[in-house]
Order: structure tokens, then C-alpha cells, then sequence
């Protein structure tokens, strides 16, 4: 089934933030720090108050009625303060210290350009690791140190596990920083009406985002509107207010006009939060059968200078998923976040799960060398087996189901793996370097906290469905009125999804964490699921036949066995829908809400393949092959699923072979633009083989499991495996993402 989203976006009909355009809008620009740390000594606005179109000029000072930017209060996590605009000192570059508020945006940009800004430097500290030094600067003075959280996992007897090991290894896995780079920008427009205020913006998660943005201006939810219409992408890094939301939705309540803020690029390359940046020590303990016994991880993660809504949470991904798909009897799982003078990260697409996964697959390689052992046979050995599951980790996750060696049969079937092993070897002894690389990976999705679903039936027969998931390019409107249209039994040229607006259902969670249908589609589905049995009671009372003598057909409802005794589909709506034709004790209407909570995760599975060539010469890598099987569960639309893969992987290539925010030693950026930032373009993108293998999950009705990040968590360690492997006649056995030409160059004459 083709997404029915598509036409209208491929003939240029979509609605952005960008295309909202209110009539008497003003518009916002910020002056933002060019210092990693710095007191403000003087910010002087005089010019800029004076410029053309200037309808106001905002520094801290005058927005002291404003809370800090919200963020999601994890108890165990230190939250320092973070007003909308610096406060007497800078703690990253692009930190807003300024706001204009102009008739034009060009003419905001203008007054920017006036404000003075007298800066006393402060030293400053950018990698998380330096940043836990007794004398590393003090990120913010007001704690004790830069440890925002240290959260610790044990299971069985780690120390023991590695006294008796009979095999140990251990390595450090380097996740670079990473910028999401969505083809729309972050923007805002806050139009007010009345007492009311309507929020246009670029968001995964309307709902959340008008909770905090009702928080910080001290206003009731329901005098708010948030809209978040057609999005350009999310992964993860539009969740949640900002200081742009905050100071336009409270300048347009104090201006009565509507005011616009829509980021630049390069803006958003610098503010929007980034992702990864996690520094992995990862120790592995074994017999000499390949049983593996212990595992030690200690992950240290860079947070930046601030917390947004959710920057905090992808590190603690590691204490569930750092056994990976693997029975590992004996674990101790440490992890530290950590603030640096750098912007804030926060999760991007796979959120923690990436990292871990990255971390377990090149430490089981590196296990497999040390043992002389096939690095397939070594997984194979230590898979969770099929009828182990529900699985209970060391590290304490549930995992649902799973058949993880099904998984990798199939991916080796459609590579073709004794073929490319005979082409690897053969290239070998021609003096080539060819790699293939393995990842078998396992990973929560449907993250707890629950979804909304609202199913309703108009008088007509036509079927509206409202989600609290919004869609950002995964389908909603295709996949969720398949399943409402399957399960009342009509066309699904007869249902209409909505999204993204808060006045359409009262609360919803969003779309992030590979959730959506899982979640989302489990509540419309139950909620559908209700809606057909009070129409078969309507039907029943219009037939005068008992609720379990109706069967439901594509034409309407019948009677068991008297099929001309029948009423269609909008005669049963009509009656639904006037109180003098219902059964007894039935209210008026034909609709049904749901929140759907299962309370647990699901953890869907697979195995990437890589198989990769690099030029001694040059040190460029190239992807000849991508194999992806992926096990979603049950799956809905192959179409939408292959998709998502599609996707993550592409970010995936991005990540392993040419990503990486770069800064000074200080913080400066020095990849702030896409001319010093590299990108994944489609000719960089080897032909992709797609599987997949269905492992229902017991825990929502469907059977689903996420998809949404698995090529994002399966993809990066299948490359960096491959090109380990292609290097290791060298004698290179470590290097870190992403593999560029002079990374790999400087370890091959290194090796020599």
C-alpha cells in the first residue's frame, strides 16, 4: 500500500512553519554567543533599539517573568539553571543573549548585527572525559562538579566473572558527535486570538511541547493551542520548548500580533540539539569455548552545556541494552553524564541505543580475534535461544521475543556469505583490502508513557481518526487507517487520520523511541475494536437479532446465516447518532478513546551485513553492499517498514564513514555550516538488500515492535566491522568512526 501522505508533498502541497504566514506578523532574530565561556561584562543595545523596523530589543533582564527551559526532571540528575536568555555569563557558543523583535526578519537580522557585546573569556572545557579532571573548568559554578548523573547496573557476579575468565579483552568505543540536519529548520509562529494563543511549530510532540510552554509563561493548557503541521524531519531533535518557542509565544501575548522566528541553517547546525557523543570502555570476559561470561561497560556521555526537554535520557539506554542480543550472566554497567562548554545534545534517531550497540558488536569482534574464532559462530554461541523469551537480562530488561539466529541465517542466505568470505580472500591475495562486518543488535522500542487514540464514526458512515502520535515522515496516515479500515471492515478510502493539533484530542504523547505504531496504532486499534462492538449492537437492535448472531462484512452487518437481513455501514452511523433509533441503554454517537499503555517495552531484532573495499592509496572506503534483516514483529506496511530501514540507514553511512561536530579543545565549533559539516549523499549509498523475519510481540495487540532506528542501530557497527576487517592484514585492529580518507590513510602508514 502506497502512503497516502505522498502525492501531496511530491506536488510541493505541504504546510510548514515556514508557510504559515498570519497577517501583521513580526519577526525574531538572536545575537548568540561566539564564546564556549565567557562573563558578559556589557551588552549594549542602544543601536540595535534605534534600527529600522525594531519593535523591541530583549536581554535577560527583561524577561526575569520567564522559568527556565524545561526539561523532563529525572530524579537522579543534577539540572543547573537555564534561562531563556544568558544571564550574566555564556556557557556554549550560540547561546542566545539577545533577542530582536522587528517588523521584517531581514530587518531583525540587521539589529542583530548592532547589538554590542563586551565579552571576559572564562576557560572552558569540550570533551566529557576531560571534563571529570579534579581541575577541569566548572561548567556551571553554581554545582560541584560536572557530573550531571552517574548511574550504575550490576547483575550477577562481574568481579568474579573476570577473576575466573579464562579469555578477557577490552577496548574504548568512540561515538563522535552528530548533527541532525533535518531539511526543515526548527521555526515557530505564535499568533494570539483573544485570550487564547495558537502555536504553530515544528515539533514530534504538539502536546508535550504546550505543557512546557504553559509552564514557563504561567499558562492554562487550555487557553493554548499547539499546531504542528507537516514536519521535515524530527530524529529526535524537535522535542519539547526552546528558548525561540518560549520568547515568540510570550511576545506575541504582550504585543497582541503574531511573531515568527524560523531558524537559519547554519542556526540550526549550532542550537538545534545534537547527538551521540559518548565515549564507551567496554571489557569482555570468556571461556575459551566462546562462552562469554562477564561484561564490563563504563559509558561517558558529553551533555553539553544545557538541558533541553530530553538531553539527559539517552545515556541511560546503555543500563538496559549492554548485553545486547547476548546471555551474559555477569554484568556491571556504568554511566556518567557529563556537562561540557559545548551545545546541548539530546537523543537523535536510535538515542542512546546506537552507542550501545556499537559498543557490544565491536567488542564481540574484538573477543572473536582474541579467541581465533568465527565472529558468526562466537554469536551464535551466546544468542538469547527462541524459547528463553519473555528474557530476562542481567542488566534487568524484559525482552519480549525474539529468534536472533532465524535473524542472521537470513541475512547470510540473502548476502550470499560463503561467496563474498571466497571473494574477500581471493581479493586478499591480490594484495586488496576488503572487509565484511557483521552486526546482530536487539533494542527497546514503544517506550513507556503510553499513546492516545480517538476512533469516531460521522453520521454518514465516513471514520475519523485522531492520534496522539504525529507523523514526521513515518506514514500515520497510511498505516493507522489500514488498521482502523481492517478492523471496522470498510474501505480505507473512508478513513481520515489527524494529527498534530491539540484541540483534535485532549492529550498525546508524541512520536520518538520507535513507538508510533506500536503504541499509537495498538490505541486506535483497541479503540476501533469497541466502536464495532457498539455498531454490531446497533445493528442487532435495527435487525432484530442478538450482538452475537451480527457478522461484520465489507458491505456492512449482517445476520449469522440470513445474509439478505442486512444494514450497511451509514445506516448504522445514522442511527448511532439519533437517540430514538439506539438499543436501550446506549448513548448517542459512534466514538471511542483509548490510551494505551502496555507498561513495558518491545524489542525488536535483526543482523546488518557490510561489505566494504578501501583504497591503500587514498584510505577511502568503499560500501560495495548493505544486507539489512530486520524483525519489526508483526508488520503492517512492508512499504513504510522498508522505508524507515532506508532511512536509518542512509544516517547510518552518514555517521560511520563521514559525520563528525567538531570542536577546538576550548569548544569553538569549527563544523558549523554545511561547507565544514559532511553529509551521506546518494551516491555515497550502496545498493541496500532488505529481509525480514516476524517475532510477534506478546505485549500490545497488534504484535508490532518499532522500526524506526534499526538502521540507525544496526548499520554503524556492520561498517565499522567491515572496515576493521578489510584492515586487518595491516595489523589495525582499533579506530574509531567516522572512517574519512585521512582517518583511514593516517592508520594504514601508521600500521607500516
Amino acid at each position: 500500500m502506497r502512503r497516502v501522505e505522498d502525492p501531496r508533498f511530491l506536488a510541493g502541497q505541504g504546510r510548514y512553519v515556514e508557510d504559515v504566514q498570519p497577517p501583521d506578523t513580526l519577526h525574531l532574530a538572536f545575537v548568540r554567543s561566539t564564546y564556549p565561556a565567557a562573563r558578559l561584562a556589557r551588552v549594549d543595545t542602544t543601536a540595535a533599539n534605534a534600527a529600522a523596523g525594531v519593535v523591541a530589543v530583549l536581554t535577560a533582564e527583561d524577561v526575569t517573568d520567564l522559568g527556565d527551559v524545561p526539561t523532563i526532571p529525572l530524579p537522579f540528575a543534577k539540572i543547573p539553571p537555564h534561562p531563556v536568555l544568558a544571564r550574566g555569563r555564556v556557557a556554549a557558543v550560540g547561546e542566545p543573549i539577545a533577542a530582536i523583535l522587528a517588523e521584517t526578519p531581514a530587518q531583525a537580522r540587521d539589529a542583530a548585527d548592532l547589538v554590542e557585546v563586551d565579552y571576559e573569556p572564562r576557560p572552558s572545557v569540550a570533551a566529557a572525559e576531560d571534563a571529570l579532571a579534579e581541575d577541569a573548568p566548572r561548567v556551571h559554578p553554581e554545582l560541584e562538579s560536572n557530573v550531571c548523573y552517574r548511574l550504575v547496573r550490576d547483575g550477577g557476579e562481574p568481579d568474579a566473572a573476570f577473576e575466573d575468565a579464562e579469555v578477557t579483552v577490552s577496548l574504548r568505543v568512540d561515538n563522535p558527535r552528530v548533527a541532525p540536519v533535518p531539511l526543515e529548520p526548527r521555526g515557530v509562529v505564535a499568533v494570539p486570538e483573544g485570550d487564547q494563543l495558537t502555536v504553530w511549530i515544528s515539533s514530534q510532540n504538539p502536546h508535550g511541547t504546550r505543557a512546557d510552554l504553559s509552564r514557563v509563561l504561567g499558562l492554562d493548557e487550555a487557553t493554548m493551542r499547539v499546531i504542528a503541521p507537516d514536519v521535515g524531519g524530527g530524529f529526535g531533535a524537535k522535542s519539547g520548548a526552546t528558548p525561540e518557542y518560549i520568547l515568540a509565544a510570550a511576545l506575541a501575548r504582550q504585543h497582541g500580533r503574531p511573531v515568527k522566528w524560523v531558524a537559519t541553517r547554519s542556526e540550526d547546525m549550532l542550537v538545534t540539539t545534537q547527538g551521540r557523543d559518548m565515549l564507551i570502555e567496554v571489557e569482555l570476559a570468556a571461556r575459551r569455548d566462546g562462552t562469554i561470561t562477564g561484561l564490563r561497560l563504563r559509558n561517558i556521555a558529553n551533555l553539553g552545556a544545557r538541558l533541553y526537554s530530553a538531553s539527559a535520557i539517552p545515556a541511560t539506554f546503555i543500563l538496559s541494552m549492554g548485553c545486547g542480543c547476548y546471555q551474559i550472566p555477569n554484568v556491571h554497567i556504568e554511566t556518567l553524564s557529563v556537562f561540557t562548554n559545548t551545545p546541548a545534545t539530546g537523543p537523535y534517531r536510535g538515542a542512546g541505543r546506537p552507542e550501545s550497540v556499537l559498543a557490544i558488536e565491536r567488542g564481540i569482534d574484538r573477543l572473536a580475534r582474541a579467541l581465533g574464532m568465527d565472529p558468526i559462530e562466537l554469536r551464535r554461541k551466546n544468542f538469547v535461544p527462541p524459547d528463553a523469551f519473555p528474557y530476562h537480562a542481567a542488566t534487568g530488561a524484559e525482552y519480549d521475543s525474539g529468534d536472533y539466529a532465524h535473524a542472521l541465517d537470513v541475512a547470510l542466505e540473502l548476502a550470499g556469505y560463503p561467496e563474498l568470505v571466497r571473494q574477500r580472500e581471493a581479493a586478499r591475495a591480490r594484495g586488496e583490502l576488503m572487509g565484511i562486518g557483521i552486526s546482530t543488535f536487539v533494542e527497546p522500542s514503544g517506550s513507556v508513557g503510553g499513546e492516545t487514540g480517538l476512533v469516531r464514526v460521522e453520521p454518514g458512515g465516513q471514520v475519523t481518526v485522531v492520534t496522539g502520535s504525529h507523523s514526521h515522515g513515518q506514514g500515520h496516515e497510511t498505516s493507522f487507517a489500514q488498521l482502523v479500515a481492517d478492523a471496522l471492515h470498510v474501505p480505507m478510502q473512508q478513513v481520515r487520520v489527524l494529527h498534530g493539533d491539540t484541540k483534535d484530542i485532549d492529550r498525546g504523547t508524541g512520536t520518538f523511541a520507535s513507538r508510533s505504531l506500536v503504541l499509537g496504532g495498538s490505541a486506535v486499534v483497541t479503540a476501533a475494536g469497541r466502536v464495532l462492538d457498539k455498531a454490531r449492537r446497533i445493528a442487532a437492535h435495527q435487525l432484530e437479532a442478538t450482538p452475537a448472531d451480527i457478522e461484520v462484512t465489507d458491505s456492512g452487518f449482517t445476520v449469522a446465516g440470513v445474509p439478505a437481513r442486512s444494514v450497511t455501514w451509514p445506516a448504522v452511523a445514522a442511527a448511532a447518532h439519533d437517540a430514538g433509533r439506539l438499543p436501550p441503554g446506549e448513548t448517542p454517537g459512534l466514538e471511542e478513546h483509548e490510551l494505551f499503555d502496555p507498561g513495558r517495552e518491545q524489542w525488536p531484532f535483526g543482523t546488518h551485513l557490510a561489505v566494504v573495499r578501501v583504497d591503500r592509496d587514498t584510505g577511502a572506503v568503499t560500501l560495495e553492499r548493505i544486507v539489512a534483516v530486520d524483525d519489526c514483529g508483526t508488520v503492517v506496511n512492508p512499504l513504510i517498514v522498508a522505508g524507515q530501514v532506508q532511512g536509518g540507514i542512509a544516517q547510518a553511512i552518514g555517521q560511520a564513514l563521514v559525520e563528525q561536530v567538531s570542536f577546538d579543545q576550548a569548544g569553538q565549533v569549527l563544523s558549523g555550516s554545511l561547507g565544514d559539516y559532511a553529509l551521506p549523499r546518494a551516491g555515497d549509498l550502496p545498493p541496500i538488500e532488505l529481509g525480514h523475519t516476524e517475532t510477534p510481540s506478546p505485549f500490545n495487540p497488534l504484535g508490532a515492535k518499532g522500526v524506526g532506528e534499526a538502521g540507525t542501530n544496526g548499520c554503524p557497527p556492520a561498517i565499522a566491522n567491515a572496515v576493521l576487517d578489510a584492515l586487518a592484514p595491516l595489523g589495525v585492529t582499533e579506530l574509531d568512526i567516522p572512517y574519512t580518507p585521512a582517518r583511514i590513510w593516517a592508520a594504514i602508514h601508521q600500521a607500516r
